[in-house]
């Protein structure tokens, strides 16, 4: 299962945290937040990691 870890208020925005993540070697994934499968720019997103990676979440946000 996944685990919402972040949101974003644009697709930017969570592409950089997607980038973040996975830089760091955590698999992620970003949706609309409003459950529609329309990737536009200006909507706000969430971001999903798997949930056994979720705790290291809170490691990588105090890095930065």
């Amino acid at each position: 299962m996944w685990a919402e870890v972040r949101t974003a208020p644009n697709r930017m925005f969570a592409e950089m945290w997607k980038d973040l993540f996975e830089g760091e070697g955590i698999p992620s994934k970003i949706l609309p937040a409003d459950g529609s499968m329309t990737f536009a720019e200006k909507v706000e997103y969430k971001i999903y990691v798997p949930n056994e990676k979720a705790h290291i979440i809170d490691e990588i946000l105090r890095k930065i």
